[in-house]
């Protein structure tokens, strides 16, 4: 056993000897193949060099061997000499190759083994960066995460405020509701006094008309017998003309002129409210208007370009807005125009001017970022309405009088209380907003998206949008409210139906183009026609039922003109334009 077990460790002793000793052939193989590769063509011409050198020798000896010929050894030992002092240089010479190639390689392992140091440096930095990747994408999950969760709070609070909005607006509705069917049932009662009045004056004058009175030159009048009272009434009347006239009938034109004065000053409308903002004068009704034919009066009416003009109620007021930063009133006398007075107030120039339904209150936009509010009588602004980032473009009053909607360049329209001065409403219209028009529910917005926009002000929603072909520049209504009149930069006036919106009629004219971003079109008071300015300087008119150009009134604006304003009575047109020209037109 001991024998065995003995052996067995020598065969194993012998067999680790053996791997051992293979190991090192096969590292000494590897080691011979890696250095012989790199002086394989210096090896393989020293061994070229040897066979030579052999085989000159073995010449050598058969020419000494054989000692026949010894001329011809001797010239065979010079020519091995210098075979062999050539071989020998060759030899230095392979010899020096090869310290310059182990020079070469020396260098390169020196580069290798810096390489190997840069690698090692940009695999541990690549490393880190790895770490730090991870590190990022680990708080982008949780940046994410907070993200989605912030967004659905903000959406649930977004849906909860348009909930509480929608409520309060139907408060406010509730509230009102009463209110209006309380003045609705007053302003009736009252209508009735005031009918029944009417009715009792008109038989006092039927009375007064029946019988004729002879007035002295004296003017002295013989006093009647007493009587009722409407004798008494229709007596007055007579004593308060007798010193004028010689003889007069109760039906003499100046009395009836006088008498109807005092039923204009006695109704105002279908309201008696004594406050001065509920005040409701009836206005003109323009039956026909009259297509002007020629330029009546010019006038350079501003320091500066003008932006807006507008007519008053009254047809014989006009208001102009200009670059300079004011409002010039005009008054039409004699088929000129008078300025009437200015309103200061704006820090910048004047977008857009509106007149009160009573023509005794002025609104306008502003560059400044503001709307502004006056009254004829005072040439500063009574309110001044502000609140939005970017210039106000267009203002105008609700039907209530009470209330002022705004569009601006900042994309949202804004509807202010007068008396507070403040917005109770901001409506995110999606883009620059060029004019605004509006009724008691209804807001319509242009803008520069090419769309027209409808929205609900209860609700502060979108209910429709019109696309358009070029960039909007203003709006207008006709005055029964059911067709709506837009001027854009791809040179059409387009008339929708607002009954059926899809109804559009578009209005062209050879030579019209719109000469800015804020060029304004309006209706005929009648809503029979359609004007607007041209950058070419003319004005002109279109027919609205057969859709061809009525009229083009040219030659009398040095640039493009930027608005247009028609009188209620339609007798007047005023065209104004960027050089402070101010262009009144008519057919008399």
């Amino acid at each position: 056993m001991i024998m065995a077990a003995s052996q067995r460790a020598r065969n194993s002793e012998l067999k680790q000897s053996e791997t051992w000793k293979r190991h090192i052939i096969r590292q000494l193989k590897y080691r011979n193949r890696t250095q012989t590769s790199v002086f394989q063509d210096l090896i393989e011409s020293y061994h070229s060099l040897l066979e030579k050198s052999k085989q000159r020798a073995l010449i050598t000896k058969g020419i000494l061997g054989s000692g026949s010929r010894p001329s011809l050894s001797e010239d065979s030992l010079t020519s091995l000499k210098t075979t062999t002092g050539e071989l020998a240089y060759q030899v230095v010479e392979l010899q020096q190759r090869i310290q310059l190639k182990e020079v070469t390689l020396d260098e390169q392992h020196t580069k290798l083994y810096e390489v190997q140091n840069h690698l090692s440096v940009l695999a541990s930095e690549h490393s880190v960066l790895q770490e730090r990747v991870v590190e990022v994408q680990t708080r982008n999950r949780l940046l994410k995460q907070e993200y989605d969760s912030l967004l659905e709070q903000h959406q649930n609070m977004e849906r909860t405020y348009r909930q509480e909005k929608l409520r309060s607006s139907e408060i406010l509705e509730n509230m009102i509701g009463p209110k209006q069917q309380a003045a609705v049932r007053m302003n009736h009662r009252n209508e009735k006094r005031v009918r029944a009045r009417e009715a009792s004056l008109h038989k006092e004058l039927q009375m007064a008309a029946s019988k004729n009175v002879n007035i002295e030159e004296s003017g002295n009048v013989s006093p009647p017998k007493p009587s009722s009272p409407k004798r008494d009434s229709s007596q007055r009347l007579e004593r308060s003309h007798g010193p004028l006239f010689r003889s007069a009938s109760a039906t003499s034109p100046r009395i009836i002129s006088s008498i109807r004065g005092l039923f204009e000053r006695k109704m105002r409308g279908k309201s008696v409210c004594r406050s001065e903002e509920d005040l409701y004068i009836p206005l003109g009704v323009c039956l026909v208007a009259r297509v002007p034919t020629k330029a009546i009066f010019t006038v350079d009416a501003h320091e500066l370009g003008i932006n807006a003009v507008r007519f008053s109620t009254s047809s014989n007021l006009l208001a102009t807005g200009g670059t300079d930063r004011v409002i010039k009133l005009w008054g039409i006398e004699a088929g000129t125009l008078q300025n009437r007075g200015t309103l200061d107030g704006s820090n910048e120039g004047i977008t857009s001017i509106e007149f009160d339904p009573t023509g005794t209150q002025i609104l306008a936009a502003s560059y400044d970022k503001s709307a502004l509010f006056w009254r004829l009588e005072d040439s500063v602004p009574k309110v001044t309405l502000t609140g939005h980032s970017r210039k106000v473009t267009a203002a105008r009053f609700k039907y209530s009088q009470r209330q002022v909607v705004t569009g601006s360049a900042d994309r949202t329209v804004k509807i202010w209380d007068l008396q507070r001065a403040a917005c109770i409403q901001t409506i995110e219209v999606l883009s620059f907003c060029s004019d605004v028009v509006c009724s008691e529910y209804l807001i319509i917005s242009s803008h520069y998206d090419r769309k027209i926009r409808f929205w609900d002000s209860r609700a502060g929603t979108c209910t429709q949008e019109v696309p358009l072909q070029g960039r909007v520049t203003s709006l207008d209504l006709c005055p029964n409210h059911r067709q709506l009149l837009s001027c854009s930069r791809d040179d059409i006036l387009q008339l929708v139906d607002l009954r059926k919106s899809n109804d559009r009629v578009a209005f062209r004219a050879e030579g019209f183009k719109c000469g800015s971003d804020s060029t304004k079109a309006i209706f005929s008071p009648d809503g029979s026609f359609l004007a607007a300015g041209s950058a070419d300087g003319a004005v002109y008119i279109w027919n609205v039922s057969t859709g061809n150009l009525e009229k083009r009134l040219p030659d009398m604006h040095r640039a493009s003109i930027s608005a247009v304003a028609w009188s209620l009575s339609g007798e007047y047109v005023v065209s104004v334009d960027k050089s402070r020209r101010a262009v009144l037109w008519s057919d008399i």
